[in-house]
């Protein structure tokens, strides 16, 4: 089996054809896939709904499925492999306007990267759609390895060997979003991470950001926040973002440690919108935090 690799971007991204998601991968599929996505860090593989096994299945060629994706403790719509991204309830109903669920999950219209707040981050998440809106909702996303090399070498300098602190109740608190019991926040310590990391597979650097920075450590609290909102300005340029428009069936894989993405918004208190997250931890980054 051959994959097709057609680029979306002139500077990242691509959409692979010639893979049926719904069968075992062929271990040469599977180094193929792999190889464009440390090329391009943003695929997306059209096609038909996967089951939640399924989605899961495939995700699991390339690394470890998150062991837990629950914040708020909430009945579960969807089974406990999956992430639910969805403005629907337990009962197939849209979210109220005040709902908690609803409320935390606007937190995903801000540019982040996927479990940069936990003491496993995120390595690569795999969204996929089964609902889509008539009108909004897409999802952008941005190469923190392009924003870093048009960087100036000044800022470069200066950004070189700084911590950020992340936490899930810093992005939600940026929207007035702070209602969160005693037990939430102590599930969810923070967690300090550099600004850049080197990223293994294509040897290039790359900015590590998200709205769930607070602040960046030994740094007075004003000058770190103006700092990082500097950074996220220049990383997601327009120029810099590819935007994907759903469609039922498709499936869009980015990876965590060199890429920004967030959703735009759309009406959820009339249309759903069904995706479900597959994400896979980053071990051996946090094995190695472990072992610093």
């Amino acid at each position: 089996m051959t994959i097709v690799v057609e680029k979306l971007h002139d500077k990242f991204a691509a959409r692979i054809r010639g893979v049926d998601l719904t069968k075992p991968l062929p271990v040469d599929v599977r180094k193929d896939i792999q190889a464009a996505l440390d090329r391009y860090a943003v695929l997306v593989f059209p096609g038909a709904p996967l089951t939640e096994d399924q989605q899961a299945d495939f995700a699991e060629n390339f690394g470890q499925l998150e062991r837990s994706n629950i914040i708020m403790k909430v009945k579960a719509r969807i089974g406990g492999r999956l992430a639910d991204i969805s403005n629907i309830d337990e009962n197939e109903q849209l979210f109220g306007e005040y709902d908690r669920r609803r409320m935390f999950s606007l937190g995903n219209q801000l540019w982040h990267t996927d479990s940069s707040f936990k003491k496993i981050p995120a390595k690569y998440s795999m969204l996929h759609a089964h609902v889509v809106t008539p009108e909004g909702g897409e999802t952008q996303v941005v190469d923190t390895r392009v924003a870093y090399e048009t960087l100036p070498q000044k800022m470069k300098d200066r950004i070189d060997g700084l911590v950020a602190e992340h936490s899930i109740f810093t992005s939600r608190a940026k929207l007035g979003f702070t209602d969160f019991t005693d037990e939430e926040r102590a599930s969810l310590p923070p967690v300090a991470r550099p600004l850049v990391r080197s990223h293994k597979e294509s040897g290039r650097k790359a900015l590590y950001l998200a709205s769930h920075i607070s602040h960046i450590c030994d740094m007075n609290v004003p000058d770190g926040k103006m700092l990082v909102r500097e950074l996220l300005e220049h990383a997601t340029q327009k120029e810099f973002i590819y935007e994907l428009k759903w469609r039922v069936g498709d499936l869009m894989i980015w990876d965590n440690r060199c890429t920004l993405h967030r959703g735009r918004p759309y009406d959820d208190t009339l249309h759903r919108r069904d995706l479900r997250r597959a994400t896979l931890e980053d071990l051996e980054y946090a094995a190695a935090e472990e072992a610093a």
